[in-house]
């Protein structure tokens, strides 16, 4: 018995022994509290490099986004206007604004010396912090011409504007096609003036906003000016436009085409000229040299030339278009094209392009009526 209980006692602290040693494995395989307080260390570093980023793409997707539905639903709106007769004829813009408010769910409606009821007091327009409470009238949009003044607006999407309307606005009740582009000025901000309030991210102009306060500038790059990006889908109609020689001798057109520098005319709708006047002349558009130096940032790239074609498909480099770029900017997403200042001169009937696909940038030239293309300012 004693020999038995020797045996059970030895056999007992063996298992002890062995179970004391897997003990001991098990903590030299545990991660110590140095390792932990490292790991964590990592880990919050990375975060605070990648999370910041994601958050600005995220943003500068989502101010795109809310954009692109607030036009679709203004122009659906405008054209249910110009299709019930009541976009033109208006004489104050507060009185357009009442007529939009029918068509386009609006919360508020805020007078001329209310306005900062409905927009921010303060917005950095291009590289310039503009001061919104001297932002009045139209002529502060740099339409000297219209002569109204500026009213705010508040929509139930969440989207606030200043809004400025031209009493020449155009309109035909029997057309699908008009969308009143060349009625209103409009400023507008995603964000419901929350920040950032800065052009070309939560806050965008369409094309009838040339400068603002003062300042042109939407946005500069290698130290060239640009205005806000803007769809050129309103043309001009000339009254005697010959076929043959895309000339005219009616003193009328004479006199548009040397106040906005056009050499040619097209016979029928004309969007290349629509876009020169809106820019107030072919001078004061972006030119192929221009429209290439916004290629080279879009693609992140160097490569782009003012007639030369890069992409993958036409010389072997591969380049891809920058999305959050392209929406900083005030550009959609590919594909677009968008007008130069430069007219065709041996294809008299057409004007030079940039077209901007999601892996390849080709210069090129369109005929003067081929409307949905895009356009830019350059600012002073």
């Amino acid at each position: 018995m004693g020999e038995g209980k020797g045996e059970g006692a030895a056999f007992t602290l063996a298992e002890g022994a062995t179970h004391v040693g897997n003990c001991a494995n098990y903590r030299k395989s545990a991660f110590t509290l140095a390792e932990v307080l490292i790991t964590l260390a990592i880990i919050g570093v990375v975060a605070a490099m990648t999370i910041p980023t994601l958050v600005a793409n995220y943003q500068e997707k989502s101010w795109g986004t809310a954009a692109t539905v607030f036009e679709r639903k203004l122009t659906e709106a405008m054209r249910v206007m110009n299709a019930n007769a009541t976009l033109a004829g208006h004489s104050t813009t507060e009185s357009f604004v009442n007529e939009l408010a029918k068509n386009f769910k609006t919360t508020k409606i805020c007078a001329n010396d209310k306005l900062q009821d409905c927009f921010s007091s303060e917005v950095t327009y291009g590289n310039e912090v503009v001061d919104m409470t001297k932002v009045k009238k139209a002529k502060h949009f740099g339409q000297d011409e219209w002569g109204t003044e500026i009213i705010g607006t508040q929509f139930a999407n969440g989207t606030t504007a200043l809004i400025a309307y031209n009493p020449k606005c155009s309109q035909d009740p029997y057309s699908n096609t008009i969308t009143g582009s060349d009625c209103l000025a409009i400023l507008y901000d995603t964000s419901a003036g929350k920040t950032p309030n800065v052009s070309g991210k939560d806050l965008r102009a369409n094309g009838n906003v040339q400068s603002l306060g003062g300042s042109s500038c939407a946005f500069e790059i290698d130290g060239t000016c640009f205005g806000m990006p803007f769809q050129a889908n309103s043309a001009h109609t000339w009254n005697a436009c010959n076929s043959s020689t895309y000339t005219s001798t009616d003193a009328e057109d004479q006199a548009y085409m040397q106040k906005y520098g056009l050499d040619y005319c097209y016979p029928g709708d004309d969007y290349f000229a629509k876009a020169a006047e809106t820019c107030g002349g072919t001078s004061k558009m972006a030119q192929l040299s221009d429209l290439a130096t916004i290629a080279n940032y879009l693609y992140d790239t160097d490569i782009v030339g003012e007639k030369t074609d890069n992409g993958s498909n036409y010389d072997g480099n591969t380049i891809a278009f920058n999305p959050t770029k392209g929406s900083s900017l005030g550009f959609p997403s590919p594909s677009f094209w968008v007008w130069s200042g430069e007219e065709g001169s041996s294809a008299k009937s057409s004007a030079h392009v940039r077209d901007f696909y999601s892996d390849d940038t080709v210069w090129n030239y369109d005929a003067r009526n081929r409307s949905g293309g895009w356009a830019v300012c350059l600012g002073d």
